[in-house]
C-alpha cells in the first residue's frame, strides 16, 4: 500500500515569493535603484523599498519611462543619458510617483495620473509635474488607413488595422444600453472617398 508523505518544505514555496522575471534586453541600474529605495524608505515604504528597480531598456523609442505595478520596477529610456541630467531625474521621479501612489493606495484602482500620483510627485519635489513629457524623441508616425462611422451618433474612429469582429460605439452603448454591446450601435466601415 501506497503511503502519502506530506513535505513541509514543499508547502514553503508556494508561500514563498516568485522569482522576479528577468527582462534580457532590461540592464539594471544599481545607483539608480538605491537612490529610490533610499527615497522610498524615507516616505514609509518599506516595500517599495525593498522590491524596487530600476532598469534602462533598449527597446523603449518614444517613451521617457515607464512603471510597472505590482512587479515595481521602473524602466528608462536609454537616450535619456543624452538629454540632460535634470531631465532623467525629471523622469525618474514621474515613474516613482507612480508606483509610490500606487503602493499608498494597495489595492483601490486609482487613475494613472490622478490625485494620488500628483500627492507622490509633490512628495518627491516636482510639483505640478505634467503627465507627458516634451523630449526630442522621435515619434513613429503610422497612417490609419480604416475608418468605421457610428450609424447612431455618426462619430467617426479611425484605425491602423481594419476590425475583424463585431464592435460597437462605447459612448452610445453605454448611454443608450447600460454598457451593453447593442447592433444598432455596430461600428460600419467608411468608405474611401
Amino acid at each position: 500500500m501506497s503511503q502519502l508523505e506530506f513535505r513541509w518544505s514543499s508547502w514553503l514555496r508556494v508561500l514563498r515569493d516568485p522569482p522576479p522575471v528577468p527582462n534580457p534586453s532590461a540592464k539594471e541600474d544599481g545607483g539608480l535603484t538605491a537612490w529610490c529605495a533610499e527615497t522610498s524608505n524615507n516616505l514609509a515604504l518599506p516595500e517599495l523599498a525593498r522590491k524596487l528597480r530600476v532598469s534602462w531598456n533598449p527597446r523603449m523609442q518614444t517613451t521617457a519611462g515607464r512603471a510597472w505595478w505590482p512587479d515595481r520596477l521602473i524602466e528608462l529610456n536609454p537616450k535619456l543619458r543624452d538629454c540632460e541630467p535634470d531631465q532623467l531625474w525629471r523622469t525618474l521621479k514621474h515613474e516613482l510617483a507612480h508606483l509610490i501612489a500606487y503602493e499608498r493606495c494597495g489595492r483601490k484602482r486609482i487613475d494613472p495620473h490622478g490625485p494620488e500620483w500628483a500627492t507622490a510627485c509633490a512628495d518627491l519635489g516636482i510639483p505640478g509635474e505634467q503627465p507627458f513629457h516634451t523630449l526630442p524623441f522621435k515619434r513613429r508616425r503610422v497612417k490609419r488607413n480604416h475608418s468605421y462611422v457610428c450609424p447612431h451618433c455618426f462619430v467617426t474612429i479611425h484605425r491602423v488595422k481594419p476590425i475583424r469582429r463585431a464592435v460597437a460605439c462605447y459612448d452610445c452603448c453605454r448611454k443608450f444600453n447600460a454598457g451593453a454591446y447593442h447592433d444598432r450601435f455596430r461600428l460600419m466601415k467608411k468608405k474611401p472617398l
